[in-house]
């Protein structure tokens, strides 16, 4: 018998576009939301022309919009406005990513949606939140890590390199679908809605691990370190014989380990290494020696004697690598759907495991509008002739 998933019944309205807030819709889908995405006439969300493309059809926004269906709304005539605001009455959820303000100016901002939805959940997200200096300043994935911090902290030293996936659209998505279950939850128990506020440049500055406090605690100005860490030594990429291995010892504990499988004992004893603030201050000698060793074997050969001293530790894996790598496939994270279009696509899983209402796969992205008269209908009631009307009148 089928599971029954945890979000069903959660009806959300999806305004999103891009990457941040489809991702954010896709999680909630994943989980059995109902997700009703207004797409705009002709177009449709951006990414419908973002590489990968195939026989005309777009990889990249067929991942972001599974489990979602698709409908088309002229937002500036006054019939495409009024089934808005009647999908509005009807969401629990709306989720929109414009430019701060724009979807007010529209008439379908919190303010015009809670005249029709008292209790509505009304989640913006946005390069940079709906107040602040800074609100009206366009966003996308380079510019929110370049503002919240994260690529002044990343790259080499002569030159700062942003995290090449749209770590920031992510993260914020992520974000912003558990603000909407938190909203939810509140809403549970009292019965209230609310307004949802969750910006690019905050989630990029929340996430910066202990490079603000040591700014603040210490007055010191991190800076680039490459793929070492601001705190622990030894943590960073080594150069094996064969490539490069990641290995991790943050503590002292760890340290003493790697020394003992390197036959490096007397680095235990060396007082320059005796505690991690000192390696911290000594990191340059230390991984000289560290590189040292790695360069004399193989880089599977290091994660095996890692592996077994449980030191953490693992070869740079590639795309080709993850495709086929057993864990992916073990956890279901390599999923695949079958596109009208692209025929049968492998897609990143959803990486939230429940054992009682795991994310089901059940629907492949919607092409541009086609449930327009499955929605007006079956939602809205609208009648056969109003439906033509729409679409005669360029509503839909």
């Amino acid at each position: 018998m089928a599971q029954e998933q945890a979000l069903k019944g959660l009806k959300v309205l999806d305004f999103t576009r891009v990457y941040s807030g489809p991702y954010c819709t896709m999680l909630l889908a994943d989980m059995g939301a109902e997700v009703i995405k207004v797409e705009a006439m002709g177009k449709g969300d951006d990414t419908r022309s973002f590489a990968p493309i195939k026989d005309g059809a777009s990889g990249y926004y067929t991942y972001l919009n599974r489990n979602k269906r698709s409908v088309t709304l002229n937002l500036k005539s006054e019939a495409g406005k009024k089934a808005a605001l009647e999908l509005a009455a009807w969401a629990d959820v709306i989720v929109e990513n414009f430019s701060a303000g724009t979807i007010g100016k529209l008439g379908l901002g919190y303010e015009d949606v809670k005249k029709v939805n008292p209790e509505v959940i009304f989640a913006s997200l946005s390069g940079f939140g709906q107040y602040g200096p800074y609100k009206d300043k366009l966003a996308y994935d380079a510019i929110a890590q370049a503002m919240g911090g994260l690529t002044a902290l990343s790259g080499q030293p002569e030159k700062p390199t942003k995290v090449t996936p749209a770590l920031s659209d992510a993260i914020t998505g992520i974000h912003m679908a558990f603000a909407v279950m938190t909203a939810a939850y509140h809403k549970l128990r009292t019965g209230k809605g609310q307004l949802v506020d969750v910006a690019m440049m905050d989630t990029v500055f929340s996430v910066l691990e202990g490079s603000v406090v040591i700014r603040t605690l210490l007055g010191v100005n991190p800076q680039r370190l490459g793929n070492a860490s601001q705190i622990a030594v030894p943590y960073d990429v080594y150069k094996a014989k064969d490539g490069d291995i990641a290995i991790g010892c943050p503590n002292d504990s760890l340290f003493a380990k790697l020394a003992k499988v390197m036959g490096r004992e007397d680095l235990l004893t060396d007082e320059r290494y005796s505690t991690n603030i000192k390696r911290v201050e000594n990191r340059d000698d230390l991984d000289a020696i560290i590189t040292a060793w790695c360069q004399e074997r193989n880089k599977l050969d290091i994660e095996g004697m890692l592996n077994e001293a449980r030191i953490p530790s693992a070869p740079i894996k590639t795309m080709d690598e993850l495709i086929d790598d057993p864990h992916i496939a073990a956890r279901s994270m390599l999923i695949e759907q079958e596109d009208p279009i692209l025929g049968k696509v492998k897609y990143p899983g959803n990486p939230v495991k429940l054992s009682e209402t795991p994310a089901v796969f059940a629907r492949s992205a919607p092409q541009l509008g086609e449930h327009n008269e499955e929605v007006l209908a079956e939602v809205l009631g609208y009648s056969a002739d109003v439906i033509a009307a729409m679409k005669t009148n360029g509503d839909i």
